[in-house]
């Protein structure tokens, strides 16, 4: 499995990727590999809002409950193990944040808003009332209206105080404004609520309770853009300290990023990833069949060796061609040749079948995928191992799919009817991490390593699941366990880049930066054309050293290295938008959604981009922007 697949997140939840062809994504209610508690959409806003692993005293954040933020994540960190820091914004923000809890609204729905200028003194000084004051008594009198539940007789004394107050006093109109869209509001007018708000915000363009209504009305509305852009003003001018306002604008993107790309998605050109990813894949199974090289008596006829052997099957194999492409890392033509194999019911089907269901998930068409792997499961005649990895592959897409119980099924039947196969039990490790099930995640990983001693990469994802644990359970002794179990696998398999990779996740959280700088380098020269090692470490020099230029310029040489790496764009894109470069950012996020090797994947990174653009709408219309790196 490749490092960019098992990642260490705030919450302690891997980034899951294992036996999957993309990044499978965690949250509370959804299986999402992503986390970071309260870094949800803000983060792609505002760098005030970095995950809590981001945090250079990052201490582990424990799942919340109740009215909680969801653990969606527009990341820097997804699948990365470092961040930017706390950045002068984020300390900015905490102190502001202590005069005002999160979540809280201070004045009551339907009120006026906070006593503007001197007026209340002007009032004593006048016998006669004037016509602001005339407004005023009508707007209190609709309050009382207001707070008995009479909405209507409300909305009639609202509309005395517009059609009374003097045009010039935009502050007070506005809050009559907002005031009658309250009473709309009960009543559910949702055009009306819009109406009114609307002509509260146009004389007060920060007027936080009136924007927030609107945006709650366009969502009714199903005017989720607008909305959008609303809520993002919303979090700005509350310092991102709301979490009423978070909450909706979380639920927002999600929806958002959830409709274009099941429209996208279906619609999309399939694309195959690089060979570093490729290989890579592969490299995650030892008992896998397809994978295996081609033996000497089924090279096709012009492949024999010297010596005359015959060939078991001709050139005419499809399978056996599409064997030799993978030899020749000739990806594009697989599927094909496997499909000339599985028509004319050659002696591979079985083996077919189960290599261009694995492309397909390669490619992202789980939905071609699924039928295949059926086939090999259902074959009670073909090799075990085949049907063994055809399950392990299909209970990954499951979880890929947010179906845990069905993954689940599929690896428990793996391991029941090949209980010799190291595959099994390395996969569903991985499984159980994600699940929070470290214990026996740890059992399955023994297992494995049993079964396969030599199997370095179980090795280190064993300490990495130990450490985990350790980690968010705040024990320093065990900690430090696993930190040696950690410096043990690199010393007794100094080849294995996993292992480097994953001690050096460790090492930033434990903040020993000079030493994880040295893990990367480690896994650079182990594994030049992998662009992800590249992302890892320019980040790293983000949150070590600051080095925004050098951070920069090793995400940018991961994308020279492989310019289908979708990490390495999503991971620009939303530096970019720290640094304020919206329309920078937003084509790197393009970029990753045209890579995106799943609905899900594609949903999370067009809800980074819709981020962005909101924010860029917010700037034009309102002159609104967080601080910037």
């Amino acid at each position: 499995m490749h490092r960019k697949y098992l990642q260490w997140e705030s919450s302690g939840i891997p980034a899951f990727r294992g036996s999957l062809p993309r990044p499978l994504r965690w949250c509370a209610c959804a299986l999402r590999a992503v986390s970071g508690a309260r870094a949800c959409w803000c983060h792609c806003l505002s760098c005030c809002w970095v995950s809590a692993r981001a945090m250079a005293a990052s201490k582990p954040v424990e799942p919340q409950a109740g009215g909680a933020l969801p653990r969606w994540q527009v990341a820097l960190l997804f699948g990365a193990p470092v961040a930017l820091g706390l950045g002068a914004a984020y300390l900015w923000y905490r102190r502001r944040a202590g005069e005002k809890r999160a979540g809280e609204r201070k004045t009551p729905e339907g009120s006026a808003s906070p006593v503007q200028g001197p007026r209340a003194a002007a009032q004593s000084e006048h016998e006669d009332t004037s016509p602001l004051d005339r407004a005023q008594a009508a707007k209190n009198k609709g309050n009382k209206y207001f707070k008995a539940g009479k909405y209507e007789q409300a909305i009639q004394c609202y509309t005395e105080a517009i059609n009374m107050c003097p045009r010039e006093q935009k502050s007070d109109l506005s809050t009559f404004y907002q005031n009658r869209a309250a009473a709309y509001e009960q009543q559910a007018k949702w055009t009306e609520v819009v109406q009114d708000c609307s002509q509260a915000v146009e004389m007060n363009p920060r007027y936080v309770k009136a924007l927030f209504r609107r945006a709650k009305a366009l969502e009714r509305l199903d005017n989720k853009k607008e909305c959008l852009e609303d809520v993002t003003a919303v979090c700005i001018l509350e310092a991102f300290q709301n979490q009423q306002s978070m909450l909706l604008a979380d639920k927002v993107l999600k929806q958002l990023g959830k409709e274009k790309a099941k429209d996208k998605y279906k619609n999309r050109e399939p694309l195959m990833p690089s060979p570093q990813f490729i290989k890579s894949y592969f490299s995650s199974f030892t008992d896998d069949i397809i994978s295996q090289p081609l033996q000497k008596g089924e090279k096709k006829d012009e492949d024999k060796d010297k010596e005359g052997e015959a060939a078991e099957v001709t050139g005419s194999s499809g399978y056996l061609k599409a064997k030799q492409y993978m030899e020749e890392e000739n990806y594009d033509k697989i599927i094909s040749e496997c499909t000339k194999e599985v028509e004319s019911r050659g002696r591979y089907t079985a083996e077919a079948l189960l290599l261009r269901a694995t492309f397909y998930l390669l490619i992202g068409n789980a939905t071609a995928a699924q039928p295949d792997l059926d086939k090999v499961i259902n074959m009670q005649d073909a090799n075990v191992k085949l049907r063994a990895n055809a399950l392990i592959k299909r209970g990954s897409m499951y979880m890929q799919q947010q179906q845990p119980h069905l993954s689940t099924q599929d690896f428990n039947m793996a391991a029941e009817i090949d209980s010799r196969n190291a595959d099994v039990y390395h996969h569903r490790g991985q499984l159980k991490i994600l699940l929070d099930q470290v214990e026996e995640a740890v059992a399955d990983f023994d297992e494995c390593i049993l079964l396969r001693p030599d199997s370095a990469l179980a090795q280190a994802q064993k300490c990495f699941a130990l450490y985990r644990q350790a980690y968010t359970g705040n024990n320093p002794s065990q900690v430090q366990t696993a930190m040696d179990g950690f410096e043990d696998v690199i010393r007794r398999f100094p080849r294995c880049a996993e292992g480097y990779a994953l001690y050096a996740q460790a090492l930033t959280d434990q903040q020993q930066f000079g030493k994880a700088d040295e893990m990367y380098d480690k896994c650079i020269e182990l594994e030049p054309d992998n662009a992800t090692t590249y992302v890892h470490k320019g980040l790293l020099q983000l949150q070590w050293k600051q080095d925004l230029d050098m951070g920069l310029d090793l995400i940018s040489k991961a994308i020279e290295i492989d310019n289908k790496c979708d990490f390495a764009y999503e991971t620009m894109g939303t530096i970019e938008v720290q640094r304020g470069n919206l329309d920078k950012a937003i084509d790197m996020f393009n970029k990753a959604i045209n890579l995106a090797k799943s609905e899900m994947e594609m949903a999370h990174l067009y809800s980074l981009c819709d981020a962005a653009y909101a924010q860029t709408e917010v700037a034009r219309k309102y002159g609104l922007k967080p601080p910037t790196l």
